[in-house]
């Protein structure tokens, strides 16, 4: 697929402190030429640096990493640079690991043996400020962490609630359910408070914990 001329690519930072790792990712997400990485990072303090100077779509960001581990890094730039989006991808599924990325900041969550085609929509979806859950993830939230709970979602908010989860936008999902894109915000708004979270991602890993809803398929 080529980028279309008057369509910006999507500006990517690879943080991995392992090079033959960032040079294989980096093939793997400019293969269709809409996206273009501008800078890589071997520590988390230098993927901070850098993130705040450049200004990215997306930081493709390893957990384990020197100086700043990738949760720290995700958290200052939570801070720093809360316009940035941040896909952690990693070989790292713990559900310690999962929340705590999430909690610091983290728009998505995947694993290194992601297919490259699932790989390259991620960045674009989270550069698009879109949740991305791979299933793997989503499937070890519910398995690992699964728990009795006491919220109640009405089916409208438990729909609306699975298309994020899938990745939707509000305004996809106001088209999917023929609402107003300020309905969609509504629930989301009513399913935060009632989740006690402040945004899309942690709502759906909220959710998924819970047992509220599934998955993505």
């Amino acid at each position: 697929m080529s980028r279309a001329a008057n369509r910006p690519a999507i500006r990517v930072v690879l943080a991995d402190d392992h090079p033959v790792v960032r040079a294989g990712i980096g093939q793997i997400v400019t293969a269709d030429g809409d996206i273009e990485v501008i800078a890589e990072a071997t520590t988390g303090r230098e993927a901070v640096s850098i993130a705040v100077r450049e200004r990215p779509d997306v930081v493709l960001m390893d957990l384990r990493m020197p100086e700043l581990d990738g949760v720290g890094a995700i958290a200052e730039l939570a801070v720093a640079a809360p316009a940035v989006n941040v896909l952690v991808l990693t070989t790292y599924d713990t559900d310690d690991q999962i929340v705590g990325a999430v909690e610091a900041g983290a728009i998505g969550y995947l694993l290194k043996d992601t297919e490259p085609d699932e790989l390259r929509n991620a960045v674009r979806e989270a550069a698009a400020g879109q949740t991305v859950l791979s299933a793997p993830v989503a499937s070890r939230l519910v398995q690992q962490m699964r728990q009795t709970t006491s919220v109640t979602l009405t089916p409208r908010e438990r729909e609306i609630l699975t298309l994020v989860a899938d990745g939707l936008s509000n305004a996809e999902i106001a088209a999917r359910l023929h609402v107003g894109r300020a309905t969609v915000k509504t629930h989301l708004l009513h399913v935060f408070e009632k989740l006690g979270v402040n945004d899309r991602t942690a709502a759906v890993v909220t959710a998924l914990k819970q047992g509220i809803i599934s998955p993505p398929r």
